[in-house]
């Protein structure tokens, strides 16, 4: 790290200290600190949201003062790494590396340490995935290094069931103390020693997998699963770990988890954050009737909004928010996917690679053919609420791959771009009406924010269009 970096570095870990001696008297000023060191455009909405909402003292505010509750055992530390060094600090190198390398720089990588799982979930991709394959410690270890030399300090677990491989990933924690650790989890396995280990290492919070309540968890994931989730989230309460929520919006639950009940629960356990991911019919023996309707979706987009209003959960739906994030933020644009076997995915749902994380280095990765499709062709769609070049553009994902000459990296059975596109058609040829209607809506009061050209897209994005369109001119002219 360059000394005036250094120097940046402590004056922000002294402001947090600062601010956490009394979080409620100086919560207003952690919107100005974050302002003076933050790029203009680095998500503006996101930002002014937060702070009308600390201003207002409204939900937000809670939500942060209940971040300032966590366990002081952990807090501090838990704090300074994600808003330090996992954004304010590496945020700038990311952009230099972006620029540097004119590919993508991932803000987070996702990876499988392992592709065990003592649950078989009805409708997840990691469940066909085999129990035979881990990415050993030394593999994850150099991965994050080389992470960290490109400025990325969030580091997050999918698989499988990552705490199968719980002592390794604790290790981890300790030797990359800068870092920031979120981990995907069934919560089956969290128990009083999962918790000591928390606090110890300061750096690791889990996102437990939970989408609705009994009824609809336990008819897909098997009976007894839901208690062991309540007693799971209870016990990271009663010791004040940090820790919140994923579901997989389905065709069958989405009444479940679009209610306002359900969020009221959440809250009520403790959760501080809750991340939705619409179900995607990934793999040969997929259930397609799974993958929720047009009015499901469209229903789903308000709902959300309504509560980010009024609940104090930081809630994101990763199908619905691509017009935050300037569209598709797969292929390293901000973050991507290495399998158990050490295949480099573009998408944690999209099954397709030229590389191996074995064979080639991260920044190889991010330069192969596959990703610079992804570099080049982002965003899929001029309507940011059609983003993925799988579920809204169908016809996109296929040509990628046969250009890139990627393969299939599917464990169990392979399927072609193709035979997986061809089960999103019929959404995306019903859902692309819809989304234009809203998308074109100057009613809507998030119309004007959406002609901004920026559009969440960062410095780098913009240079990038620049740069692609002048190549793009010199060819044909």
């Amino acid at each position: 790290m360059k000394a005036i970096d250094q120097i940046k570095r402590a004056g922000l870990m002294k402001t947090v200290d600062y601010l956490l001696e009394d979080p409620e008297a100086r919560a207003t000023k952690i919107m100005d600190m974050i302002d003076k060191v933050a790029p203009a455009n680095l998500f503006p909405s996101q930002r002014l949201a937060f702070r009308d909402a600390i201003e207002q003292k409204s939900d937000w505010y809670q939500l942060i003062m209940k971040i300032a509750d966590l366990n002081p055992a952990m807090r501090d530390t838990f704090i300074k790494n994600f808003l330090v060094d996992g954004n304010l600090m590496a945020w700038g190198r990311q952009e230099e590396m972006r620029e540097k390398y004119q590919c993508n720089i991932p803000w987070a990588i996702l990876l499988d340490p392992t592709s065990a799982c003592n649950l078989h979930c009805i409708g997840c991709w990691a469940a066909d995935y085999g129990h035979k394959l881990n990415l050993s410690y030394e593999d994850i270890d150099s991965i994050i290094n080389q992470g960290v030399d490109l400025g990325v300090h969030i580091y997050i677990y999918t698989g499988g069931e990552p705490l199968v491989r719980k002592r390794d990933l604790m290790r981890l924690c300790e030797e990359h103390q800068d870092c920031t650790f979120l981990c995907f989890t069934n919560a089956t396995l969290i128990d009083e020693d999962f918790c000591q280990d928390l606090l110890r290492v300061k750096n690791f919070v889990p996102a437990i997998s939970a989408e609705g309540f009994e009824e609809t968890t336990d008819a897909r994931r098997g009976e007894g699963v839901y208690q062991r989730i309540v007693d799971a989230m209870a016990l990271l309460k009663e010791h004040g770990l940090p820790f919140g929520i994923s579901a997989c919006l389905t065709s069958q639950n989405t009444e479940s988890v679009g209610s306002e009940e359900y969020f009221d629960w959440l809250i009520d356990q403790g959760a501080l954050f809750c991340w939705v991911f619409t179900y995607m019919p990934v793999g040969v023996d997929s259930d397609i009737s799974l993958m929720p309707t047009v009015t499901q979706r469209r229903r789903m987009y308000d709902f959300i909004r309504a509560m980010r209003k009024t609940k104090p959960l930081f809630t994101l739906d990763f199908q619905n928010d691509g017009e935050y994030v300037g569209g598709c933020i797969a292929g390293g644009r901000r973050y991507l996917h290495i399998n158990a076997a050490g295949d480099v995915e573009p998408c944690v749902f999209i099954h397709y690679s030229n590389v191996n994380i074995h064979d080639v280095s991260l920044l190889e990765a991010l330069r192969s053919p596959l990703f610079m499709e992804y570099y080049e062709g982002q965003p899929f769609n001029n309507n940011l609420l059609r983003p993925c070049p799988m579920l809204e553009n169908p016809d996109c994902l296929p040509a990628m791959v046969e250009r890139a000459g990627a393969h299939s990296t599917d464990l169990q059975a392979q399927e072609t771009a193709d035979e997986l596109c061809a089960k999103c058609h019929s959404f995306a040829e019903k859902w692309a009406p819809a989304a234009d209607d809203m998308w074109n809506n100057e009613s809507d009061p998030e119309f004007e924010r959406r002609q901004d050209p920026y559009k969440g897209m960062s410095e780098s994005d913009i240079s990038k269009f620049n740069r692609l369109a002048q190549q793009r001119a010199g060819k044909s002219a």
